[in-house]
């Protein structure tokens, strides 16, 4: 519930948020067998990847944590306030930047947009669950044609 009671405000400083996150905000930590963290976002953090992947990866394992991340990916247009984010990258750099943080995080990926989705490890996960399951279908009924071939 406390979710929606949040407003939409702040920066790209990634490791200051993190490090409130799990330094400070985790309560009852020590209750739980393992925790995970959502960062919604729609841009690239103002630190270096590998600085944050470094950061990251410590802090998980000592927390049995984990880091997922959902990018979403505006329609690019003039920002109108002039204002140029620290560090700027475009939605294919940021998504390569958050899937290296996401596996130092041993979290999960997803990247959507106004288009839909363009990337989620659940939905790999399950087209490739699909694949095998077709690929051993196929399996099976050759086997069975080919057993009714020699009867």
């Amino acid at each position: 519930r406390w979710v929606l009671s949040l407003q939409c405000k702040g920066s790209r400083n990634f490791m200051s948020a993190l490090r409130r996150a799990v330094e400070v905000d985790f309560k009852d930590k020590d209750k739980h067998k393992s925790q995970g963290i959502y960062l919604l976002t729609t841009g690239i953090p103002d630190q270096e990847t590998h600085t944050i992947s470094a950061y990251v990866a410590e802090v998980c394992r000592g927390l049995d944590l984990q880091l997922h991340v959902c990018l979403f990916s505006a329609v690019e247009e003039d920002d109108s306030s002039g204002i140029i984010p620290a560090r700027y990258a475009n939605p294919t750099e940021t998504a390569i930047a958050f899937k290296e943080i996401v596996q130092a995080a041993n979290g999960k990926f997803h990247w959507f947009g106004e288009a839909g989705i363009f990337e989620s490890d659940d939905i790999t996960v399950i087209v490739s669950e699909m694949e095998k399951a077709n690929n051993y279908s196929q399996k099976c009924a050759f086997l069975v044609e080919s057993l009714k071939e020699r009867s």
